[in-house]
Protein backbone atom coordinates (compact mmCIF):
# COMPACT_ATOMS: atom_id res chain seq x y z
CA UNK A 1 0.00 0.00 0.00
CA UNK A 2 1.51 3.52 -0.59
CA UNK A 3 0.63 6.36 1.25
CA UNK A 4 1.95 10.37 2.32
CA UNK A 5 2.09 12.11 5.07
CA UNK A 6 2.48 15.95 5.55
CA UNK A 7 3.44 17.94 8.34
CA UNK A 8 2.58 21.70 8.11
CA UNK A 9 4.92 23.94 9.52
CA UNK A 10 3.93 27.54 10.39
CA UNK A 11 5.06 29.97 13.06
CA UNK A 12 7.06 28.07 14.90
CA UNK A 13 4.24 24.89 15.18
CA UNK A 14 3.80 21.68 13.51
CA UNK A 15 0.00 21.13 12.48
CA UNK A 16 -1.09 17.66 13.27
CA UNK A 17 -4.14 15.81 14.32
CA UNK A 18 -5.51 13.01 16.56
CA UNK A 19 -6.83 10.66 14.18
CA UNK A 20 -10.09 9.53 14.71
CA UNK A 21 -10.48 6.36 12.19
CA UNK A 22 -9.11 3.84 9.94
CA UNK A 23 -5.27 2.71 10.76
CA UNK A 24 -3.96 4.67 14.12
CA UNK A 25 -6.98 5.79 14.91
CA UNK A 26 -6.46 7.75 18.46
CA UNK A 27 -2.97 8.57 17.54
CA UNK A 28 -1.40 12.14 16.96
CA UNK A 29 0.41 12.33 13.47
CA UNK A 30 0.19 14.15 10.38
CA UNK A 31 -2.40 14.37 8.32
CA UNK A 32 -2.35 11.75 5.13
CA UNK A 33 -3.43 8.67 4.03
CA UNK A 34 -3.69 5.79 1.00
CA UNK A 35 -2.86 7.28 -2.89
CA UNK A 36 -5.43 6.53 -4.84
CA UNK A 37 -4.97 4.74 -8.08
CA UNK A 38 -2.98 7.26 -10.44
CA UNK A 39 -1.83 9.30 -7.90
CA UNK A 40 1.30 10.73 -7.24
CA UNK A 41 2.29 11.28 -3.30
CA UNK A 42 2.59 15.22 -3.87
CA UNK A 43 -1.01 15.00 -4.64
CA UNK A 44 -2.09 12.77 -2.19
CA UNK A 45 -0.64 14.66 0.55
CA UNK A 46 -2.21 18.04 -0.40
CA UNK A 47 -5.70 15.77 -1.05
CA UNK A 48 -5.22 14.20 2.57
CA UNK A 49 -4.80 17.47 3.90
CA UNK A 50 -7.70 19.42 2.17
CA UNK A 51 -9.93 16.27 3.52
CA UNK A 52 -9.01 16.06 6.98
CA UNK A 53 -8.50 19.74 7.97
CA UNK A 54 -10.07 21.31 5.50
CA UNK A 55 -7.00 23.59 4.35
CA UNK A 56 -4.61 23.33 1.62
CA UNK A 57 -0.33 22.89 2.37
CA UNK A 58 1.90 25.35 0.33
CA UNK A 59 5.05 24.78 -0.74
CA UNK A 60 5.51 21.08 0.35
CA UNK A 61 9.00 19.41 -0.03
CA UNK A 62 9.26 15.69 0.47
CA UNK A 63 11.59 15.12 3.31
CA UNK A 64 11.72 11.25 3.11
CA UNK A 65 9.90 7.74 3.07
CA UNK A 66 8.87 5.10 5.44
CA UNK A 67 8.75 1.64 4.64
CA UNK A 68 6.50 -0.50 7.36
CA UNK A 69 6.24 -4.23 7.76
CA UNK A 70 3.29 -5.48 9.84
CA UNK A 71 3.32 -9.15 11.00
CA UNK A 72 0.01 -9.91 9.42
CA UNK A 73 1.27 -9.22 6.24
CA UNK A 74 0.37 -5.57 5.62
CA UNK A 75 3.40 -3.37 3.54
CA UNK A 76 2.97 0.34 3.56
CA UNK A 77 5.44 2.76 1.76
CA UNK A 78 4.64 6.21 2.87
CA UNK A 79 6.16 9.60 1.19
CA UNK A 80 6.52 12.46 3.95
CA UNK A 81 6.72 15.82 3.32
CA UNK A 82 6.37 18.72 4.72
CA UNK A 83 4.59 22.31 3.79
CA UNK A 84 5.50 25.93 4.56
CA UNK A 85 1.87 26.82 6.22
CA UNK A 86 -1.66 26.49 4.55
CA UNK A 87 -4.48 28.28 3.44
CA UNK A 88 -7.23 28.27 5.79
CA UNK A 89 -8.08 27.15 9.15
CA UNK A 90 -7.91 24.02 10.51
CA UNK A 91 -11.27 22.56 11.06
CA UNK A 92 -12.26 18.94 13.31
CA UNK A 93 -13.73 16.53 10.64
CA UNK A 94 -14.95 13.30 10.55
CA UNK A 95 -11.27 11.51 10.08
CA UNK A 96 -8.98 14.12 12.21
CA UNK A 97 -8.94 16.63 15.28
CA UNK A 98 -6.30 19.46 14.47
CA UNK A 99 -3.60 20.71 17.01
CA UNK A 100 -0.76 23.27 16.64
CA UNK A 101 2.34 21.75 18.39
CA UNK A 102 5.38 23.14 19.34
CA UNK A 103 8.14 21.01 18.43
CA UNK A 104 9.79 20.84 22.21
CA UNK A 105 5.97 19.19 23.31
CA UNK A 106 5.38 16.70 20.36
CA UNK A 107 3.83 13.96 22.36
CA UNK A 108 5.78 11.26 21.10
CA UNK A 109 4.37 8.64 23.94
CA UNK A 110 0.90 9.12 21.78
CA UNK A 111 2.11 8.26 18.30
CA UNK A 112 3.06 5.67 16.13
CA UNK A 113 6.52 4.11 18.26
CA UNK A 114 8.51 4.82 14.62
CA UNK A 115 8.20 8.81 15.07
CA UNK A 116 10.13 9.13 17.88
CA UNK A 117 13.58 8.08 16.02
CA UNK A 118 12.65 10.31 12.13
CA UNK A 119 10.88 13.18 13.32
CA UNK A 120 13.12 14.94 15.31
CA UNK A 121 15.78 14.67 12.60
CA UNK A 122 13.19 16.18 9.56
CA UNK A 123 12.54 18.96 11.98
CA UNK A 124 16.09 19.98 11.66
CA UNK A 125 16.33 19.59 7.99
CA UNK A 126 17.60 16.07 7.11
CA UNK A 127 16.47 13.40 5.05
CA UNK A 128 15.76 9.90 5.22
CA UNK A 129 14.37 6.64 4.09
CA UNK A 130 13.46 4.50 7.21
CA UNK A 131 12.66 0.78 8.00
CA UNK A 132 10.39 -0.44 10.35
CA UNK A 133 8.73 -3.52 11.34
CA UNK A 134 5.42 -3.86 13.44
CA UNK A 135 3.41 -6.56 15.45
CA UNK A 136 0.16 -4.13 15.33
CA UNK A 137 1.51 -0.86 17.10
CA UNK A 138 4.55 -2.72 18.67
CA UNK A 139 7.46 -1.94 16.48
CA UNK A 140 9.70 -4.74 16.73
CA UNK A 141 12.72 -3.26 14.51
CA UNK A 142 13.58 0.06 13.00
CA UNK A 143 16.90 1.18 10.54
CA UNK A 144 16.91 4.96 9.31
CA UNK A 145 19.06 6.01 6.54
CA UNK A 146 19.95 9.82 7.08
CA UNK A 147 21.22 11.98 3.80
Amino acid sequence: MRASLCFVMKEGKILMIRKKRGLGAGKINGPGGRLEPGEIALDAAIRETQEELCVTPLNLSERGELHFQFVDGLALHCVVFTAEGCVGVPEETDEAIPHWIEPSAIPYHDMWQDDQYWMPGMLEGKTFKGYFHFDEDVMLSHHINWF
